[in-house]
């Protein structure tokens, strides 16, 4: 049974890997240059989609009156987050050194590169920010949960979950007690093949 829940898993790697291949056609398509920090077009490709950007003061007047009145609450959001990330990012610090728990890398989750979007005005910049932020920090707090759940509770739930994260497969099955014991600590020192881009982050290193 565990050759062929791993041989399926594989699979969706494969997978998962081709789409990538997919996207980085759709890349070129769209004369995408990614560098270190910024992505950049050609310029006959920025002067087109400049031609498509709708001015923030047109946005605003065109905006449904109940949108702009909402917008307090949505942006409130940053307060949140913001209380989150350093928590998130000190409970990491502290605690996976403890147990040798590689860190996770938050530069690997939060990712900002919509504002060099030349069809966007500065209103959706902002907008793709907070949703880039908010995605991102939820992504981030997910691989740390993820991990701490692989050190102290990697046991799969007797019903079936949705979406859960990429280490949840290699969890011991619900009932399984001679597996717990006997792989639990193999398991507990073993965060290289789920961790991101295939990259066994050091613990102490962000």
């Amino acid at each position: 049974m565990d050759y062929r829940i791993n041989e399926i898993i594989d699979r969706i790697k494969t997978l998962e890997e081709e789409l990538e291949a997919e996207f980085e056609k759709k890349r070129e398509e769209f004369h995408l240059i990614i560098e270190e920090k910024r992505v950049r077009f050609a310029r006959e490709v920025v002067e087109q989609q400049r031609r498509l950007k709708t001015g923030a003061l047109r946005y605003v007047m065109e905006a449904q009156p109940l949108a702009i009145l909402s917008a307090p609450i949505i942006y409130s959001g940053f307060i949140v987050f913001l209380f989150l990330d350093v928590f998130i990012t000190t409970y990491q610090a502290i605690c996976f050194p403890v147990y040798g728990i590689p860190k996770v890398r938050r530069r690997d989750y939060l990712v900002f590169d919509r504002e060099d979007l030349p069809y966007l005005n500065v209103i959706e910049k902002f907008n793709c920010f907070y949703c880039s932020y908010a995605n991102g920090l939820a992504a981030y707090l997910r691989e740390v949960a993820a991990r701490t759940e692989q050190f102290w509770c990697p046991i799969k739930h007797a019903r079936r979950i949705l979406a859960p994260h990429p280490r949840y497969n290699r969890f011991f099955e619900y009932g399984d007690a001679e597996s717990f014991r006997k792989g639990l600590e193999r398991l507990r020192g073993d965060y290289e093949r789920n961790s991101k881009n295939g990259k066994n982050h050091k613990a102490g290193k962000e």
